[in-house]
């Protein structure tokens, strides 16, 4: 029996003394890492951040934005440094152009300049121009479309030797800045759109305005996490129907002038 007890003790004795072990393991490891991490300074940086959420339109007030120390290797672009270069003495107040959630940095992008109203011109940027397409349910994606999305921008019109009406990708990856009167990115509510202003270079604006004045403007939604360049895209009246078909539906005028006017009339189509 005593035997037992002692066999017993002695178990007991070096379980306790492997915990003692472990324990004492655990804790000299913790205290080197706790070491470690307080000899590892970050630089960090003044950042001024929204105190409360922002939505579209909201008037931004000094009592909204709040400094705070940000790790400098990570600083957004576009932030402001001082609170004298977000509110400028004299120069009136700022809009917000786009949700800003609490917390979240303060950003050029994101407001409009001093004294400036929520409009287009605010968004547009430098060296860009808006331009507005006018759209129907079918032209303009059903009322689908939102302020920021991506659209490609086809044209239908014109002949293409002899195969009837074309229809060509002229425009791919467009971003729309308005729907009607609203550039509001989270609008949410679907509305059908008469029409889209868009962003676009000088040269496109002129491309995108003799294509408006000679032809038929269709718009097709981009994903928004597709980051693929649509290719040169061109579709005829021949390929859609097919030649023998469209040879069987094709007429064939000549111009008759019957007094002071001139008229079309129909003849019989030469063999291709």
């Amino acid at each position: 029996m005593r035997l037992i007890f002692g066999l017993a003790l002695l178990i007991g004795l070096a379980l306790a003394g492997f915990a003692i072990h472990t324990a004492q393991s655990r804790f000299a490891a913790y205290q080197n890492a706790l070491a470690a991490s307080e000899n590892k300074i970050i630089p960090t940086a003044r950042v001024f951040v929204a105190s409360r959420s922002l939505r579209y339109g909201d008037e931004l007030r000094e009592s909204h934005v709040q400094e705070v120390e940000w790790p400098a290797n990570h600083i957004p672009t576009g932030i402001f440094t001082s609170m004298e270069q977000i509110f400028p003495a004299g120069e009136g107040s700022r809009t917000v152009l786009r949700q800003i959630e609490r917390n979240e940095p303060l950003l050029a992008s994101k407001v409009t300049g001093p004294g400036q109203e929520a409009g287009i011109a605010a968004t547009l940027t430098p060296g860009m121009r808006a331009f507005t397409i006018s759209v129907d349910v079918n032209s303009g994606v059903s009322g689908f479309l939102r302020p920021g999305d991506r659209v490609d921008i086809y044209w239908t019109g014109g002949s293409n030797g002899g195969g009837g009406g074309v229809t060509k990708l002229i425009e791919p990856n467009v971003q729309l800045i308005a729907i009607d009167q609203q550039t509001d990115e989270q609008r949410s509510d679907p509305t059908i759109a008469r029409n889209v202003t868009i962003e676009a270079l000088p040269s496109k604006v002129a491309k995108l305005v003799q294509a408006q004045a000679t032809g038929r403007l269709t718009l097709t939604l981009v994903g928004v996490q597709d980051e693929t360049e649509s290719e040169a895209v061109e579709a005829t009246l021949r390929e859609v129907l097919g030649a023998e078909e469209q040879v069987a539906n094709k007429v064939c005028t000549t111009r008759q002038r019957r007094g002071a006017e001139v008229v079309l009339v129909p003849i019989p189509c030469p063999a291709e």
